[in-house]
């Protein structure tokens, strides 16, 4: 199996809060949730995700332990490492998680949060993402759309969105994204398919399938085939320049300019 995997942050001066880690047991891959509210947590976004993601890279390689298991341990062991912090404020740090774990002839997977797994097999192209949280304040996003990004009114727009979508995050209803609860972790999408009919496969944050799912210059396949044939940073430099020709969002409405974008990518893996 030969892997490649790139992040970028979603500009020069800023902290990357994607996080992720490779090796042939195990894929993760998460997008630290952007805090715009204040958090109730000394903490920021990337020590979360940075934490979490060591955590599941320790636990998720089992492949006696359930994918869902292993997230919710790894969601409390982050909890206990911050106890001072009020882990029930509505903005305390979060994070999208996806991972793949090819084992035994299968690749399990998890996705939680506004991440995806793209599987190839054999031209039939599944992609598995959690879009609950885009569901959540539509009224609050479509207002902040109305706006060019940078504005002062953009900004105020895009605070009253996340209240609006904190209210919603990790109750019925509503979504769900790792945070301080572990029980967040039972309502992850999971599944299995079979190796033997798998090429390759790809894990990334939305700010890598923007190319495919907002701006749609690519096909899911394209993307595949650009990550293969050349790397996972040809895709995230083809994100950044249709980024770069419309920064205000005019063409393409989105909360900011440039997001932290990551993708992983194995191939060869039947």
């Amino acid at each position: 199996m030969r892997t490649a995997v790139d992040s970028l942050a979603s500009g020069a001066a800023a902290e990357n809060e994607d996080w992720y880690s490779v090796s042939p047991q195990l894929f993760v891959v998460l997008d630290g949730a952007t805090a715009r509210t204040n958090t109730g947590c000394a903490h920021g976004v990337s020590w979360y995700a940075a934490h979490l993601g060591t955590a599941l890279s320790e636990s998720a390689p089992n492949p006696s332990t359930p994918l869902t298991d292993a997230l919710a341990a790894g969601i409390a062991r982050v909890a206990g490492l911050h106890p001072a912090c009020d882990l029930s404020h509505e903005g305390t740090p979060s994070a999208a998680v996806a991972m793949v774990r090819p084992t035994g002839g299968w690749a399990d997977y998890l996705v939680l949060g506004d991440v995806s797994v793209v599987f190839d097999r054999g031209g039939d192209i599944v992609v598995i993402s959690d879009d609950r949280v885009s569901q959540t304040a539509v009224a609050e996003r479509r207002a902040a759309d109305a706006y060019p990004i940078g504005s002062p009114e953009k900004n105020d727009a895009m605070v009253r969105m996340k209240h609006a979508e904190l209210a919603m995050r990790n109750r019925d209803g509503g979504y769900w994204i790792a945070a301080a609860e572990p029980a967040a972790a039972r309502h992850a999408r999971v599944g299995r398919v079979a190796l033997s009919e798998v090429g390759r496969f790809a894990v990334l944050t939305d700010g890598a399938t923007r190319v495919v799912s907002q701006f749609a210059k690519l096909s899911w396949c394209e993307l595949l085939d650009l990550a293969e044939t050349e790397s996972p940073a040809a895709v995230l430099r083809a994100v950044r320049a249709l980024e770069s020709s419309d920064p205000l969002g005019l063409r393409w409405p989105r909360n900011k300019r440039s997001d932290d974008a990551t993708m992983a990518i194995a191939v060869g893996v039947d």
